[in-house]
């Protein structure tokens, strides 16, 4: 392990990847620190892999911006490294007239968030473009695509091991210490504590990015920095279910995730969910009896999907900010100097659109730095 380094970053999912591509980029040698065997293998590699355009979220908030640019940042990388990825479009359906104003709402906000070409549509057209999908109206959402995640985070490891960065799996953050030259880190590297000084640190630690504020001295609770960790499950359709969709479906949300929806991956299967479960620690099993409810939800806009259909696919855990109950929350993209940690940047409560807007969180970070 290289004993001193300019920026150290912690975690190797999508973000903590593109923040050190976007800091070598900018000349700094780096050490990604990863606990797991693989890079990208949590959070990243289990969601919708969904290409957000931006409609769900408040105006000028964090996640707006980030989405906004981080969407075209993905697109523009995609296409230059070859990484597998497609523009579907995407239909959010209102069921009946009385969600047609939601709808009305949802199109102003992601207007004016930047999502281009939005329309809303009549039941009709719906048809036309999802014959087996029934709606009152939808909105129509051409940016929207699907990507391969994994393919698109291992895309910034090359990139920054291209310029020098070093990934170091197995190796869990321990302890953090003030230094002369910045920080000095506690390293359990395969279960031996080793230790290294950065001069920076990017804690872009996912589902642990809490405990590893904590770490460097930092009061979590009284900055809003716990993480709530909330699961969802995936379903997948059968191949000989006579259903189809071409494009993702999605209801207008509710509760405290976006409601189970439709997604084709890049191979052409068709999956279902997630839906939102708040849990004490994470974990990655499916119930199988959830078939029923995931039919039932998704049996308003697809008539006669039936439980027997799905099977459980993967499930994934969504580091959430906000606690049940509690309102929107936004990204925590943040330079701590002013709680007296100059040079450490914390990237914290990562949720959706976190894998649309990762590049754009990347060069805000390095900015910060």
């Amino acid at each position: 392990m290289t004993p001193e380094v300019d920026a150290v970053v912690v975690g190797a999912g999508v973000v903590g990847l593109a923040a050190a591509a976007a800091l070598t980029r900018r000349g700094r040698s780096v050490l990604i620190l990863e606990r797991r065997e693989r890079p990208a293998t949590e959070i990243t590699s289990r969601n919708s892999q969904v290409v957000h355009a931006g409609l769900y979220y408040p105006e000028a908030s964090a996640k707006a911006r980030t989405c906004r640019v981080g969407r075209e940042l993905l697109y523009a990388r995609c296409r230059a490294r070859g990484v597998p990825h497609r523009r579907t479009g995407k239909l959010v359906v209102a069921c009946d007239a009385s969600e047609l104003p939601a709808l009305e709402h949802m199109a102003r906000l992601g207007a004016a968030n930047g999502a281009p070409g939005l329309e809303i549509v009549d039941g009709a057209r719906v048809s036309r473009l999802e014959p087996q999908v029934r709606a009152h109206a939808a909105l129509l959402s051409p940016a929207t695509g699907v990507v391969d995640a994994h393919a698109y985070a291992v895309s910034f490891l090359a990139e920054a091991e291209s310029h020098g960065a070093q990934l170091l799996a197995r190796a869990e953050l321990v302890g953090v210490e003030r230094a002369a030259a910045g920080y000095r880190l506690a390293v359990l590297v395969a279960g031996e504590r080793q230790s290294l000084v950065a001069a920076a640190v990017v804690n872009a630690a996912g589902l642990a990015a809490d405990r590893v504020a904590a770490l460097a001295g930092l009061d979590v609770d009284r900055l809003g920095y716990r993480i709530h960790p909330c699961k969802g499950d995936y379903f997948v359709l059968a191949p000989g279910s006579p259903l189809r969709v071409a494009r993702p479906v999605y209801p207008l949300p509710s509760g405290p995730g976006l409601g189970v929806h439709a997604t084709v991956d890049l191979d052409g299967r068709i999956r279902f969910g997630p839906d939102a479960e708040y849990v004490p620690e994470p974990r990655l099993d499916v119930d199988p009896a959830k078939a029923h409810a995931f039919a039932r939800q998704a049996g308003r806009w697809l008539p006669g999907l039936r439980a027997e259909w799905l099977a459980p696919d993967f499930a994934g855990v969504r580091p959430r900010l906000a606690a049940p109950g509690e309102p929107f929350r936004d990204f925590v993209i943040a330079e701590e100097s002013a709680h007296g940690l100059p040079g450490w940047v914390d990237l914290v409560g990562i949720e959706s659109p976190g894998l649309t807007a990762a590049a754009a969180i990347a060069e805000e970070a390095a900015d910060l730095l």
